[in-house]
């Protein structure tokens, strides 16, 4: 079935068109034009948003969970309804992101994963198109509430196994820099396809520069689980601020970073290196309670109360949708939607490489678009060629 899409205007993610009509034919855009240049075509469902702004399906780096379920469950069971409720809330793509397990555990997961993102897309679902591998090479001074028993040193062996377990399918690392082996195990990832970012750190400027010489290109929720800021040590965070090649996550829900320092963060890193993710579990659209991070079989348990999750007293994940974080973002900070819109699109896209796949409304492209209005409220989602929500 043809799909026609209109609204006022659209940001395709490089650049702004007013009146446009996007047509999607058997879940990707088949066409693009505005109504000065054609009519619409014939035979087919028209969406329209009239008053909003089309843009690009939104693209989730870092989210390990959703709608009850965890992405170490690996069943289609769990990412069919993570990719249901994402969608819904204008999340088009996502890394299905891992959290520090038993070794077995992860190895299990991984291939499980694999063989899940090997599947072809399902319309009005969110796809996962890569895996976030957030642990087992992390501090344990900031590991937030990773288990320390499961943390592992950076050995280039060990990340080959993670890796071959996933079927070459992890696009994104966590790592700290300053643990023996980092700078190793960064250009020996980054020369596999995958992207190194940087957190759950301790480091100090000079063991951060260090790996981001090496190969680095993001930050992992920037702030959280950090050495803090000083001024004659600058440490891992002074670097991530500083650094105008470094993309940097953050998590805009108002409890992880205070708005002042969403701001800051905002001024340094500005729209061409500034991503904003969830880091949500499974708890994300579900009632308080007692959730598990990690799944229920190998994981730890969750306590979910008045809009945080916490585990022994520490923040364990958000329940965070990137359309809250994205209005959020603009109150914190004024900034205008067409620029607040590359956080979750185009940014995402082009640190992780995965522009062919999100991030931009082209021909070829999967029909996965939202419509926004112009205080960034989502009004409607599209992913796959299907009206989600």
């Amino acid at each position: 079935m043809r799909t026609v899409l209109t609204a006022e205007r659209l940001w395709d993610g490089a650049r702004l068109l007013d009146l446009p009509v996007v047509v999607a034919e058997d879940g990707r855009i088949a066409s693009i034009f505005t109504r000065a240049e054609r009519d619409l075509p014939g035979e087919a469902r028209i969406l329209d948003f009239p008053g909003a702004m089309l843009s690009p399906a939104f693209f989730d780096v870092h989210i390990h969970g959703a709608k009850g379920h965890d992405v170490m469950e690996a069943t289609p069971e769990a990412l069919d309804a993570m990719g249901g409720f994402l969608a819904s809330r204008g999340t088009g793509s996502f890394l299905a992101t891992t959290v520090t397990a038993p070794l077995d555990a992860t190895l299990r997961s991984l291939a499980g994963l694999a063989k899940l993102l090997a599947q072809p897309p399902v319309e009005g679902q969110a796809q996962a198109i890569g895996i976030h591998l957030e642990g087992p090479f992390l501090s344990h001074l900031k590991r937030g509430v990773h288990p320390a028993a499961h943390l592992l040193a950076p050995e280039i062996g060990l990340f080959d196994r993670l890796f071959e377990a996933a079927e070459g399918r992890i696009r994104l690392m966590t790592l700290a820099p300053e643990l023996p082996g980092a700078i190793e195990l960064a250009a020996h990832a980054t020369s596999r396809g995958v992207r190194v970012s940087l957190g759950h750190s301790n480091a100090t400027a000079a063991e951060t520069r260090a790996v981001i010489d090496a190969g680095a290109v993001s930050a992992t929720h920037t702030f959280n689980a950090m050495r803090l800021l000083d001024h004659r040590e600058p440490g891992i965070l002074g670097t991530v601020l500083t650094d105008d090649s470094l993309f940097a996550e953050l998590i805009s829900d108002g409890i992880h970073v205070a708005p002042e320092m969403v701001k800051l963060w905002w001024r340094a890193k500005g729209p061409q290196r500034a991503i904003l993710v969830t880091d949500a579990i499974s708890a994300t659209g579900m009632p308080d309670g007692q959730y598990w991070l990690g799944g229920q079989a190998d994981g730890f348990a969750v306590e979910v109360a008045g809009g945080r999750a916490t585990a022994g007293g520490v923040l364990a994940g958000s329940l965070l949708t990137l359309d809250r974080a994205l209005t959020n973002f603009m109150e914190f900070t004024g900034a205008p939607l067409e620029e607040a819109l590359r956080l979750l699109t185009a940014n995402p896209a082009a640190m992780t490489g995965l522009g062919d796949r999100a991030g931009s409304v082209v021909v070829g492209q999967p029909a996965s678009l939202v419509a926004m209005d112009r205080a960034g409220k989502l009004v409607g989602s599209v992913v796959n060629g299907q009206r989600a929500g």
